[in-house]
């Protein structure tokens, strides 16, 4: 008999339903309450439309002859099938606009319910997850049947892991990335406050959402008082949550980040080589893209994703990833302006890559267990891997064995005005990165096929096959 096994998200925290899948299918478990609201949605004229337009990960109610495991379908009143996300990713590895994208999508949802008098009981960044540069909602029990008189719940909770990252990245220029990806309850009202001075009150949804809402949790939080049924003994009315979404609509609209230049941002036209090594590099890669449809694609140090295009048009799913956010904005605008659904782009630092968070880690998975990758692209990378990051040349191609991919990979010597760069204000104690122990290295996990010398002597391109 086949069985259906438990996935990540943190499923387990929801008491009302869980997530299971089987064979590249995902199924969900709902309780009886959660079928109620399944029942209410599915009837509603918003979810088929949103649906329709992507934003809502495509769901139906799964035909009892599609459960192989009758002792877990027992548990549940009803078992939804979802549509599979291409690859998972999370709020600590978004670019400013992607994090943007997704508050605005929450409220879109949100405002669509409340015209139909349901609602989303929480506000989480990780119920969004993206199909190229689309973001799409995959939480579905999270609508709930509307109780009159009710607040939004999940404003809080929207704050912390929208609205405050976005404020303070715009506002600031405070990486929102490094304290998601530390607190995955996101950034609490009195620490953002923390931040903000006197002349940042008059800046647009700082007093209202930041300052009063600070105020407003340290003086319950001293209290026995039971905010939600204060505010309903108020009378509080859907109309003040619509009005809230609408300012919060037009604030997250206004908000931008600024920065014109980072690090690397600008390495595609400074990356220290002539435009024929620029063509070799791109035919190399267009030929070993072009050997073999692929499944899913990894180039890491992406940049502004020129390769990650090439590879593209001869794979299933694209993840390009890069440690300089800046780069990784820029690269989503442009794909976002074209609509793409192929190419993800992500922030993530592959000598500090995404571990497993959450509760016993299980919550938010590691960036090598939500999805292998059948061919990685490694071009302009192990200089920075090897010298900046100080992680031994040997460390990181077993590192890129252990993944089980083919490789295209860019040795670069240390006579490249790059590298050159990098070492001008440190000393070489790096023996071990030269071309010959490089070789040896990758000789000893992939079946090295193609090897071409750029015509500028410091550079050398691989092709390799992982050995079985």
């Amino acid at each position: 008999m086949m069985t259906l096994s438990r996935v990540e998200a943190g499923s387990f925290r929801d008491r009302h339903s869980r997530v299971f899948y089987r064979s590249g299918t995902v199924f969900r478990g709902l309780s009886e309450e959660a079928l109620t609201d399944w029942n209410t949605l599915s009837s509603t004229r918003f979810f088929p439309r949103l649906m329709a337009e992507g934003k809502l990960v495509r769901t139906e109610q799964a035909a009892p002859a599609e459960l192989l495991n009758p002792m877990i379908a027992g548990e549940w009143a009803a078992v939804l099938t979802h549509q599979t996300i291409p690859f998972i990713s999370y709020p600590y590895e978004w670019s400013f606009c992607m994090l943007k994208d997704a508050a605005l999508l929450h409220l879109e949802l949100l405002d669509a319910a409340l015209a139909e008098d349901m609602i989303l009981k929480d506000a989480s960044a990780y119920n969004v997850q993206w199909i190229g540069t689309s973001p799409t909602f995959i939480d579905i029990p999270s609508f709930e049947t509307l109780i009159p008189g009710t607040p939004w719940v999940g404003y809080r909770q929207f704050c912390q892991l929208f609205l405050y990252p976005l404020l303070l990245q715009a506002y600031k220029d405070v990486p929102f990335q490094p304290w998601l990806r530390g607190s995955l309850e996101g950034i609490e009202p009195e620490h953002c406050n923390n931040f903000i001075s006197t002349r940042d009150l008059l800046r647009p949804g700082v007093l209202t959402h930041v300052y009063l809402q600070a105020k407003f949790q340290r003086t319950y939080s001293k209290t026995k008082r039971k905010v939600k049924s204060d505010l309903m003994a108020a009378g509080f009315t859907k109309n003040l949550i619509q009005t809230n979404l609408k300012r919060l609509e037009k604030l997250i609209n206004t908000l931008t980040w600024t920065r014109s230049k980072s690090q690397w941002s600008d390495y595609a036209d400074e990356h220290g080589y002539g435009d024929a090594d620029h063509e070799m590099k791109q035919t190399f890669v267009r030929e070993v893209a072009m050997s073999r449809p692929w499944g899913l694609v990894w180039d890491l140090g992406c940049n502004t994703g020129m390769f990650s295009r090439i590879v593209a048009e001869h794979a299933r799913y694209v993840v390009a990833m890069d440690a300089d956010h800046l780069a990784i904005e820029r690269f989503y605008n442009a794909l976002k302006t074209e609509r793409n659904r192929t190419i993800l782009p992500l922030i993530n630092n592959i000598a500090d890559a995404s571990p497993n968070l959450g509760w016993r880690g299980l919550e938010r998975k590691s960036l090598t267990e939500r999805g292998r990758p059948e061919l990685t692209l490694c071009l302009a990378l192990i200089h920075h891997i090897v010298l900046s990051a100080n992680i031994p040349l040997k460390e990181f191609t077993d590192w890129l064995a252990s993944l089980g991919t083919n490789l295209i990979i860019e040795f670069v010597t240390k006579q490249d005005p790059m590298v050159e760069v990098l070492l001008r204000n440190k000393a070489d104690q790096y023996a071990d990165y030269e071309v010959g122990y490089f070789e040896e290295c990758l000789a000893e996990s992939f079946a090295v096929s193609r090897r071409l010398p750029l015509r500028s002597g410091t550079r050398i391109l691989y092709y390799g096959t992982a050995k079985l």
